[in-house]
């Protein structure tokens, strides 16, 4: 591992201060399904369950969104686009501190069909300009940065909701979208490099690129964060069976801290393993976490090696999908990808929760681990299968 790809990274035109931007317009994106959890619960005094409820509505809203608007995108350009989220998603966080509770359930569906997809087009600009020679580094640095925005968004939206109200932490991230959304309209970055065709060119190929490859790598995708979600709901009931809730966020940061070594690693490598290695070795370095004894220290040190697997997994699933689709599609495989993301989390916290709920935390971390395994090796038994030729 060297760290001149990332030298020349930070030397390519655009490509740190779209980093930059990107980093910090996930923050308030991040921020999100925490302050509306709260608001729910603490805001229109309701229970988990109905919080639950918003939550997993507003995430259908967005596994559907995303694979829509990446085609917006790719058929009409990146403004179009924002034009259309910016203006639902505003809409959405200023009205729904508002609304009573059934009218919130069905607004969060909405908004989340008009989510502005931060973390797809991130990767989408930062594949135009990094070019095929950049494109791992680049993207590993994306993972990293998301890394951040994840420690840093639900912690700002806790903050505004404790000290004010999640009314005054919903305003505020309403307002931070639609300032970021703007810059970004302003700015304009590319969405394809300068030596591939213009958005709005036709492939001729609505379906043909996705393959089995192609399924393959989504499917690698859900299994990463259907692991990492598993293992967050794992890790909260394991310190609150042992008394010791206030560590949860300590080590939630340890957690974090190796994702962003191990990003910073894979993004070095000449040769890198294929998605679905780096997927199976998390979910299987998650499975024993669970046999760790009550000293919340040995936990940070064994939640290490899987952590340091989470970042590298979600840059590989980015950098596969780039390859494999064609450019006119771009947008659309970034939407999937999102989707295919929003799915493994959506199915992690529940099945990971019920194994707590009935058996203990222990079986949690097992559940999340091998699920995730399982689903990656079923990514690689379709990667071997025959690809359709799509170039």
């Amino acid at each position: 591992m060297n760290a001149s790809p990332y030298l020349a990274v930070l030397r390519t035109p655009r490509l740190p201060s779209m980093l930059a931007l990107m980093l910090v317009a996930r923050v308030p994106a991040t921020a999100a399904g925490m302050t509306i959890t709260m608001h729910v619960l603490l805001g229109l005094n309701r229970g988990y369950g109905e919080a639950g409820l918003v939550g997993a509505l507003s995430t259908a809203g967005i596994g559907l969104g995303a694979p829509l608007l990446g085609r917006l995108v790719d058929r009409r350009g990146l403004r179009t686009m924002l034009l259309v989220t910016t203006l639902g998603e505003t809409a959405f966080w200023f009205i729904s501190p508002e609304l009573p509770y059934p009218a919130l359930v069905v607004a969060a569906f909405v908004g989340g069909l008009l989510v502005i997809p931060m973390m797809s087009l991130g990767r989408q600009v930062l594949t135009a300009l990094a070019g095929p020679d950049l494109r791992r580094p680049a993207l590993a640095l994306d993972s990293m940065a998301v890394e951040l925005a994840f420690m840093a968004g639900p912690a700002c939206g806790v903050f505004l909701t404790t000290h004010w109200s999640s009314r005054t932490a919903m305003w505020a991230i309403g307002g931070s979208l639609a300032v970021l959304a703007v810059l970004l309209y302003a700015v304009n970055p590319p969405v394809r490099g300068e030596d591939e065709p213009a958005a709005g060119t036709p492939s001729g190929r609505r379906w043909a690129w996705i393959d089995g490859r192609v399924l393959g790598t989504l499917l690698t995708a859900s299994a990463a964060t259907f692991t990492m979600s598993g293992f967050e709901v794992s890790l909260v009931a394991s310190m609150r069976g042992l008394g010791l809730t206030d560590w949860t966020g300590a080590l939630i940061i340890v957690s974090c801290l190796a994702s962003l070594v191990g990003g910073f690693v894979y993004g070095g490598l000449r040769s890198a393993p294929p998605a679905w290695v780096l997927m199976a070795g998390l979910g299987a370095l998650t499975v024993p976490l669970g046999l760790v004894g009550d000293m919340p220290w040995v936990l940070a040190l064994a939640l290490v090696p899987a952590s340091a697997l989470c970042a590298p997994a979600i840059a590989a699933t980015g950098e596969a999908i780039t390859t494999l689709a064609p450019v006119e599609v771009r947008g659309e495989a970034m939407g999937l990808q999102g989707s295919a993301f929003t799915l493994g989390a959506a199915l992690g916290q529940p099945a990971a929760g019920f194994a707590i709920d009935h058996t203990g935390p222990a079986w949690g971390y097992a559940v999340a681990g091998s699920g995730g395994v399982v689903i990656a090796l079923l990514g690689a038994l379709l990667s071997r299968r025959q690809p359709t030729s799509v170039r």
